[in-house]
Protein backbone atom coordinates (compact mmCIF):
# COMPACT_ATOMS: atom_id res chain seq x y z
CA UNK A 1 0.00 0.00 0.00
CA UNK A 2 1.35 3.42 -0.99
CA UNK A 3 0.76 6.80 0.61
CA UNK A 4 1.19 10.02 -1.38
CA UNK A 5 1.70 13.50 0.02
CA UNK A 6 2.50 16.80 -1.67
CA UNK A 7 5.09 19.20 -0.32
CA UNK A 8 6.30 22.42 -1.98
CA UNK A 9 7.64 21.46 -5.39
CA UNK A 10 7.55 17.68 -4.82
CA UNK A 11 5.18 14.74 -4.84
CA UNK A 12 6.25 12.05 -2.35
CA UNK A 13 4.89 8.51 -2.44
CA UNK A 14 5.83 6.14 0.37
CA UNK A 15 6.07 2.38 -0.20
CA UNK A 16 6.62 -0.49 2.22
CA UNK A 17 7.43 -4.00 1.06
CA UNK A 18 7.66 -7.27 2.97
CA UNK A 19 10.76 -9.09 1.68
CA UNK A 20 12.55 -12.27 2.76
CA UNK A 21 15.38 -11.82 5.21
CA UNK A 22 17.18 -14.48 3.18
CA UNK A 23 16.17 -14.33 -0.47
CA UNK A 24 17.31 -17.92 -0.95
CA UNK A 25 14.57 -18.90 1.53
CA UNK A 26 11.55 -16.92 0.32
CA UNK A 27 9.19 -18.66 2.73
CA UNK A 28 11.33 -17.84 5.76
CA UNK A 29 11.50 -14.79 8.03
CA UNK A 30 10.45 -11.45 6.56
CA UNK A 31 11.67 -7.89 7.02
CA UNK A 32 10.30 -4.56 5.80
CA UNK A 33 11.97 -2.48 3.11
CA UNK A 34 10.87 1.14 2.74
CA UNK A 35 11.23 3.30 -0.36
CA UNK A 36 10.17 6.88 -0.98
CA UNK A 37 9.27 7.91 -4.51
CA UNK A 38 10.12 11.55 -5.23
CA UNK A 39 8.70 13.28 -8.31
CA UNK A 40 8.33 16.70 -9.80
CA UNK A 41 4.60 17.59 -9.96
CA UNK A 42 4.95 17.64 -13.74
CA UNK A 43 7.00 14.44 -13.88
CA UNK A 44 4.84 11.74 -12.31
CA UNK A 45 5.25 9.44 -15.31
CA UNK A 46 9.00 9.89 -15.80
CA UNK A 47 11.28 6.82 -15.66
CA UNK A 48 12.68 5.73 -12.32
CA UNK A 49 16.14 6.49 -10.97
CA UNK A 50 16.90 4.44 -7.85
CA UNK A 51 19.26 6.11 -5.39
CA UNK A 52 21.49 3.81 -3.34
CA UNK A 53 23.03 5.55 -0.35
CA UNK A 54 26.59 5.25 0.96
CA UNK A 55 27.45 3.37 4.12
CA UNK A 56 26.76 0.55 4.62
CA UNK A 57 24.16 1.12 7.28
CA UNK A 58 22.78 4.57 6.41
CA UNK A 59 19.27 5.38 5.27
CA UNK A 60 18.48 7.36 2.12
CA UNK A 61 18.33 11.17 2.34
CA UNK A 62 15.09 12.78 3.42
CA UNK A 63 14.14 14.99 0.46
CA UNK A 64 12.84 18.52 0.30
CA UNK A 65 12.92 21.09 -2.47
CA UNK A 66 16.56 21.41 -3.52
CA UNK A 67 17.82 18.79 -1.07
CA UNK A 68 19.90 16.73 -1.65
CA UNK A 69 21.81 18.91 -4.09
CA UNK A 70 21.59 16.43 -6.98
CA UNK A 71 17.83 15.98 -6.70
CA UNK A 72 16.71 18.94 -8.88
CA UNK A 73 18.92 17.69 -11.75
CA UNK A 74 17.59 14.17 -11.36
CA UNK A 75 13.93 15.25 -11.32
CA UNK A 76 14.27 16.94 -14.68
CA UNK A 77 14.47 13.49 -16.25
CA UNK A 78 13.38 10.95 -13.63
CA UNK A 79 11.24 10.01 -10.73
CA UNK A 80 13.68 9.19 -7.93
CA UNK A 81 13.17 6.16 -5.71
CA UNK A 82 15.09 6.62 -2.45
CA UNK A 83 15.59 3.18 -0.96
CA UNK A 84 16.18 2.80 2.76
CA UNK A 85 18.54 -0.15 2.48
CA UNK A 86 17.62 -3.08 4.69
CA UNK A 87 18.51 -2.42 8.31
CA UNK A 88 18.26 1.39 8.00
CA UNK A 89 15.70 4.17 8.31
CA UNK A 90 12.12 2.98 7.97
CA UNK A 91 13.21 -0.42 6.72
CA UNK A 92 13.37 -2.95 9.55
CA UNK A 93 16.23 -1.31 11.47
CA UNK A 94 19.27 -3.01 12.95
CA UNK A 95 19.51 -1.79 16.52
CA UNK A 96 19.54 -3.91 19.66
CA UNK A 97 19.66 -7.51 18.44
CA UNK A 98 18.24 -10.47 20.29
CA UNK A 99 19.65 -13.98 20.52
CA UNK A 100 23.15 -15.29 20.97
CA UNK A 101 26.14 -13.65 19.26
CA UNK A 102 26.15 -16.52 16.75
CA UNK A 103 22.46 -15.92 15.96
CA UNK A 104 23.06 -12.19 15.64
CA UNK A 105 26.01 -12.73 13.31
CA UNK A 106 24.01 -15.09 11.12
CA UNK A 107 21.23 -12.49 10.91
CA UNK A 108 23.69 -9.78 9.89
CA UNK A 109 25.17 -11.87 7.06
CA UNK A 110 22.01 -10.91 5.15
CA UNK A 111 22.69 -7.16 5.05
CA UNK A 112 25.38 -6.77 2.40
CA UNK A 113 25.16 -5.38 -1.14
CA UNK A 114 24.07 -8.73 -2.58
CA UNK A 115 20.93 -8.74 -0.41
CA UNK A 116 20.25 -5.05 -1.04
CA UNK A 117 20.13 -5.51 -4.81
CA UNK A 118 17.82 -8.49 -4.43
CA UNK A 119 15.54 -6.21 -2.44
CA UNK A 120 15.72 -3.64 -5.23
CA UNK A 121 14.77 -6.28 -7.81
CA UNK A 122 11.88 -7.38 -5.62
CA UNK A 123 10.66 -3.78 -5.45
CA UNK A 124 11.09 -3.30 -9.21
CA UNK A 125 8.88 -6.27 -9.93
CA UNK A 126 6.31 -5.22 -7.34
CA UNK A 127 6.07 -1.78 -8.95
CA UNK A 128 5.77 -3.27 -12.41
CA UNK A 129 8.82 -1.43 -13.75
CA UNK A 130 10.46 -3.04 -16.80
CA UNK A 131 13.84 -1.34 -16.34
CA UNK A 132 15.15 1.49 -14.21
CA UNK A 133 18.30 3.50 -13.75
CA UNK A 134 20.47 3.37 -10.64
CA UNK A 135 22.64 6.02 -8.97
CA UNK A 136 25.06 4.68 -6.35
CA UNK A 137 27.05 6.93 -4.03
CA UNK A 138 30.06 5.35 -2.26
CA UNK A 139 28.81 2.01 -0.86
CA UNK A 140 25.75 2.58 -3.03
CA UNK A 141 28.14 2.23 -5.95
CA UNK A 142 29.24 -1.13 -4.57
CA UNK A 143 25.57 -2.11 -4.62
CA UNK A 144 25.26 -0.82 -8.18
CA UNK A 145 28.16 -2.98 -9.33
CA UNK A 146 26.56 -5.99 -7.64
CA UNK A 147 23.34 -5.08 -9.48
CA UNK A 148 25.18 -5.07 -12.83
CA UNK A 149 26.69 -8.44 -11.92
CA UNK A 150 23.44 -10.10 -10.94
CA UNK A 151 20.46 -8.43 -12.59
CA UNK A 152 21.62 -6.38 -15.59
CA UNK A 153 18.33 -7.12 -17.31
CA UNK A 154 16.59 -4.85 -14.80
CA UNK A 155 18.81 -1.82 -15.48
CA UNK A 156 18.48 0.88 -18.12
CA UNK A 157 21.53 2.88 -16.92
CA UNK A 158 24.00 2.83 -14.04
CA UNK A 159 25.71 5.83 -12.45
CA UNK A 160 28.53 5.64 -9.91
CA UNK A 161 29.77 8.52 -7.74
CA UNK A 162 32.87 7.80 -5.64
CA UNK A 163 31.89 4.16 -5.42
CA UNK A 164 33.40 1.95 -8.11
CA UNK A 165 34.83 -0.87 -5.98
CA UNK A 166 37.66 -3.31 -6.65
CA UNK A 167 36.82 -6.80 -7.86
CA UNK A 168 38.37 -9.90 -6.25
CA UNK A 169 40.98 -7.85 -4.37
CA UNK A 170 41.62 -8.80 -0.77
CA UNK A 171 40.48 -6.26 1.83
CA UNK A 172 44.12 -6.05 2.96
CA UNK A 173 44.97 -4.48 -0.41
CA UNK A 174 42.20 -1.95 0.07
CA UNK A 175 43.25 -0.89 3.55
CA UNK A 176 46.93 -0.66 2.67
CA UNK A 177 45.94 1.76 -0.08
CA UNK A 178 43.62 3.83 2.10
CA UNK A 179 46.22 4.08 4.88
CA UNK A 180 48.73 5.37 2.33
CA UNK A 181 46.16 7.96 1.26
CA UNK A 182 45.64 8.93 4.89
CA UNK A 183 49.34 9.46 5.51
CA UNK A 184 49.29 11.99 2.70
CA UNK A 185 46.13 13.61 4.08
CA UNK A 186 47.76 13.93 7.49
CA UNK A 187 50.82 15.53 5.92
CA UNK A 188 48.68 18.04 4.06
CA UNK A 189 46.54 18.74 7.11
CA UNK A 190 49.46 19.59 9.38
CA UNK A 191 51.04 21.61 6.58
CA UNK A 192 47.92 23.76 6.48
CA UNK A 193 47.47 23.89 10.26
CA UNK A 194 50.93 23.31 11.77
CA UNK A 195 49.83 24.53 15.20
CA UNK A 196 47.32 21.70 15.47
CA UNK A 197 50.00 19.08 16.04
CA UNK A 198 50.95 20.78 19.31
CA UNK A 199 47.26 20.96 20.24
CA UNK A 200 46.88 17.23 19.64
CA UNK A 201 50.08 16.43 21.56
CA UNK A 202 48.75 18.43 24.51
CA UNK A 203 45.39 16.67 24.30
CA UNK A 204 46.71 13.11 24.33
CA UNK A 205 47.65 13.00 28.06
CA UNK A 206 44.12 14.19 28.91
CA UNK A 207 42.69 11.37 26.85
CA UNK A 208 45.01 8.84 28.47
CA UNK A 209 43.75 10.02 31.87
CA UNK A 210 40.10 9.63 30.83
CA UNK A 211 39.47 13.36 31.26
CA UNK A 212 37.13 13.68 28.28
CA UNK A 213 33.84 11.78 28.27
CA UNK A 214 31.57 11.38 25.26
CA UNK A 215 27.80 11.93 25.61
CA UNK A 216 27.14 8.16 25.81
CA UNK A 217 29.46 7.91 28.82
CA UNK A 218 32.43 6.46 26.94
CA UNK A 219 35.83 7.94 27.77
CA UNK A 220 37.31 9.48 24.65
CA UNK A 221 40.38 7.31 24.08
CA UNK A 222 43.31 8.40 21.94
CA UNK A 223 42.55 5.69 19.40
CA UNK A 224 38.94 6.87 19.11
CA UNK A 225 40.15 10.44 18.72
CA UNK A 226 42.48 9.35 15.91
CA UNK A 227 39.46 8.20 13.92
CA UNK A 228 38.46 11.82 13.41
CA UNK A 229 40.61 11.64 10.29
CA UNK A 230 37.42 10.30 8.71
CA UNK A 231 36.33 13.89 8.05
CA UNK A 232 39.43 14.64 5.95
CA UNK A 233 37.96 12.78 2.99
CA UNK A 234 35.14 15.27 2.39
CA UNK A 235 35.23 18.79 1.00
CA UNK A 236 35.92 21.21 3.84
CA UNK A 237 37.19 18.35 5.99
CA UNK A 238 40.47 19.98 6.98
CA UNK A 239 38.64 23.04 8.24
CA UNK A 240 36.08 20.94 10.10
CA UNK A 241 38.85 19.05 11.91
CA UNK A 242 40.78 22.23 12.70
CA UNK A 243 37.72 23.98 14.14
CA UNK A 244 37.08 20.95 16.35
CA UNK A 245 40.66 20.70 17.60
CA UNK A 246 40.82 24.39 18.46
CA UNK A 247 37.98 23.96 20.98
CA UNK A 248 38.60 23.67 24.70
CA UNK A 249 38.80 19.87 25.19
CA UNK A 250 37.03 20.19 28.55
CA UNK A 251 34.02 21.96 27.06
CA UNK A 252 30.71 20.18 26.39
CA UNK A 253 30.87 21.39 22.79
CA UNK A 254 34.13 19.52 22.23
CA UNK A 255 32.77 16.20 23.47
CA UNK A 256 29.52 16.51 21.53
CA UNK A 257 31.22 17.61 18.32
CA UNK A 258 33.76 14.78 18.53
CA UNK A 259 30.95 12.26 18.98
CA UNK A 260 29.13 13.71 15.98
CA UNK A 261 32.26 13.53 13.81
CA UNK A 262 33.32 9.96 14.58
CA UNK A 263 32.57 7.57 11.72
CA UNK A 264 31.01 4.82 13.85
CA UNK A 265 28.33 5.07 16.50
CA UNK A 266 25.29 3.31 17.90
CA UNK A 267 22.99 5.40 15.69
CA UNK A 268 23.93 3.19 12.75
CA UNK A 269 25.44 0.07 14.33
CA UNK A 270 25.23 -1.80 11.05
CA UNK A 271 27.95 0.50 9.69
CA UNK A 272 30.49 -0.68 12.25
CA UNK A 273 29.78 -4.41 12.23
CA UNK A 274 29.63 -5.04 8.47
CA UNK A 275 31.73 -2.21 7.04
CA UNK A 276 34.77 -4.37 6.30
CA UNK A 277 32.56 -7.00 4.68
CA UNK A 278 31.61 -4.50 1.98
CA UNK A 279 35.14 -5.06 0.60
CA UNK A 280 35.00 -8.84 1.05
CA UNK A 281 34.55 -10.15 -2.47
CA UNK A 282 35.02 -13.76 -1.43
CA UNK A 283 37.18 -13.38 1.70
CA UNK A 284 37.06 -13.30 5.49
CA UNK A 285 38.27 -9.92 6.73
CA UNK A 286 39.84 -11.05 10.04
CA UNK A 287 40.03 -7.40 11.12
CA UNK A 288 41.87 -6.35 7.98
CA UNK A 289 42.42 -2.70 8.90
CA UNK A 290 43.87 -3.65 12.28
CA UNK A 291 46.24 -6.20 10.76
CA UNK A 292 47.67 -3.91 8.07
CA UNK A 293 47.76 -0.69 10.13
CA UNK A 294 51.14 0.91 9.28
CA UNK A 295 53.66 1.38 12.05
CA UNK A 296 53.51 5.17 11.56
CA UNK A 297 49.98 5.22 13.01
CA UNK A 298 50.96 3.01 15.95
CA UNK A 299 53.98 5.07 16.95
CA UNK A 300 52.76 8.59 16.15
CA UNK A 301 49.44 9.20 17.84
CA UNK A 302 49.06 12.62 16.26
CA UNK A 303 48.28 10.84 12.98
CA UNK A 304 44.60 10.40 12.19
CA UNK A 305 43.01 7.24 10.86
CA UNK A 306 39.68 7.26 9.05
CA UNK A 307 36.98 4.87 7.86
CA UNK A 308 38.68 1.90 9.50
CA UNK A 309 37.02 -0.48 11.93
CA UNK A 310 39.30 -1.74 14.68
CA UNK A 311 38.27 -4.38 17.25
CA UNK A 312 39.01 -1.84 19.99
CA UNK A 313 36.00 0.17 18.78
CA UNK A 314 33.73 -2.36 20.49
CA UNK A 315 35.55 -1.80 23.78
CA UNK A 316 35.92 1.96 23.58
CA UNK A 317 32.33 2.89 22.71
CA UNK A 318 30.00 1.73 25.46
CA UNK A 319 27.03 1.76 23.10
CA UNK A 320 28.72 -0.75 20.75
CA UNK A 321 29.98 -3.14 23.42
CA UNK A 322 26.90 -5.41 23.20
CA UNK A 323 27.92 -6.21 19.60
CA UNK A 324 31.55 -7.10 20.36
CA UNK A 325 31.21 -10.90 20.15
CA UNK A 326 29.00 -10.58 17.08
CA UNK A 327 31.59 -8.39 15.38
CA UNK A 328 34.30 -10.97 16.13
CA UNK A 329 32.24 -13.70 14.49
CA UNK A 330 31.58 -11.57 11.42
CA UNK A 331 35.30 -10.80 11.10
CA UNK A 332 35.92 -14.56 10.86
CA UNK A 333 33.06 -15.18 8.44
CA UNK A 334 33.98 -16.40 4.94
CA UNK A 335 31.93 -14.07 2.77
CA UNK A 336 30.72 -15.15 -0.67
CA UNK A 337 31.62 -13.33 -3.87
CA UNK A 338 29.85 -10.04 -4.57
CA UNK A 339 30.70 -9.48 -8.23
CA UNK A 340 30.86 -11.60 -11.37
CA UNK A 341 33.71 -10.40 -13.59
CA UNK A 342 32.56 -12.54 -16.52
CA UNK A 343 29.11 -10.94 -16.49
CA UNK A 344 30.62 -7.47 -16.21
CA UNK A 345 32.89 -8.09 -19.21
CA UNK A 346 29.77 -8.71 -21.28
CA UNK A 347 27.83 -5.76 -19.85
CA UNK A 348 25.51 -3.93 -22.27
CA UNK A 349 24.00 -1.49 -19.75
CA UNK A 350 25.13 2.12 -20.40
CA UNK A 351 27.11 3.32 -17.39
CA UNK A 352 29.25 6.21 -16.18
CA UNK A 353 31.38 6.70 -13.07
CA UNK A 354 32.76 9.74 -11.29
CA UNK A 355 36.16 8.58 -10.03
CA UNK A 356 37.72 11.15 -7.73
CA UNK A 357 41.46 11.37 -8.26
CA UNK A 358 42.20 11.99 -4.59
CA UNK A 359 39.43 9.86 -3.06
CA UNK A 360 40.47 8.99 0.49
CA UNK A 361 37.94 6.18 0.91
CA UNK A 362 37.83 4.38 -2.45
CA UNK A 363 41.23 3.88 -4.07
CA UNK A 364 41.31 5.50 -7.51
CA UNK A 365 43.67 2.90 -9.03
CA UNK A 366 41.31 0.07 -8.07
CA UNK A 367 38.31 1.96 -9.45
CA UNK A 368 40.12 2.43 -12.75
CA UNK A 369 40.84 -1.31 -12.88
CA UNK A 370 37.14 -2.03 -12.53
CA UNK A 371 36.20 0.64 -15.08
CA UNK A 372 38.43 -1.01 -17.68
CA UNK A 373 36.60 -4.30 -17.16
CA UNK A 374 33.16 -2.94 -18.12
CA UNK A 375 32.94 -2.18 -21.85
CA UNK A 376 29.96 0.18 -21.58
CA UNK A 377 31.27 2.24 -18.66
CA UNK A 378 32.62 5.74 -19.29
CA UNK A 379 34.81 6.94 -16.40
CA UNK A 380 35.14 10.61 -15.49
CA UNK A 381 38.35 11.00 -13.49
CA UNK A 382 38.44 14.37 -11.77
CA UNK A 383 40.19 16.21 -8.96
CA UNK A 384 37.43 18.83 -8.72
CA UNK A 385 35.72 16.99 -5.90
CA UNK A 386 36.35 14.87 -2.86
CA UNK A 387 34.48 11.65 -2.06
CA UNK A 388 31.28 13.60 -1.34
CA UNK A 389 31.20 15.22 -4.78
CA UNK A 390 27.59 14.32 -5.54
CA UNK A 391 26.52 16.07 -2.34
CA UNK A 392 28.86 19.05 -2.73
CA UNK A 393 28.18 19.64 -6.43
CA UNK A 394 25.28 17.40 -7.25
CA UNK A 395 23.89 19.27 -10.25
CA UNK A 396 27.24 19.26 -12.03
CA UNK A 397 28.30 15.75 -11.05
CA UNK A 398 25.04 14.01 -11.90
CA UNK A 399 24.59 16.12 -15.02
CA UNK A 400 28.05 15.15 -16.24
CA UNK A 401 27.34 11.44 -15.74
CA UNK A 402 24.02 11.67 -17.56
CA UNK A 403 25.74 13.44 -20.43
CA UNK A 404 28.41 10.72 -20.55
CA UNK A 405 25.83 7.95 -20.71
CA UNK A 406 23.83 9.78 -23.38
CA UNK A 407 26.95 10.41 -25.48
CA UNK A 408 26.72 14.18 -25.20
CA UNK A 409 30.34 14.53 -24.06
Amino acid sequence: MATTVRVPGLVLTEHEFSVPLDHSRPEGAKITVFAREVADPDGLDRPFLVYLQGGPGHEAPRPSRGTPSWLPRALREYRVLMLDQRGTGRSTPVGTLTGTPAEQAEYLTHFRADAIVRDAEFVRRQLGVEKWSVLGQSFGGFCTLAYLSRYPEGLAEAFFTGGLPPIARHPDDVYRATFANLLERNRRYYLRYPGDRARVEALLPLLDDGAVTLPDGSPLTARLFQQLGYVLGASGGEEALHYLIERDPKSPAFAHDVAGSLPFSARNPLYSVIHESSYSDGFATRWSAERVLPDEFRTDRTLFTGEHVFPSLFDDLHSLRPMKETAELLAAHEWPRLYDADVLRECTVPAAAAIYANDMYVERVFSEETARLIPTLRPWITNEYEHNGVRAGGDHVLGRLIDLVRGRV
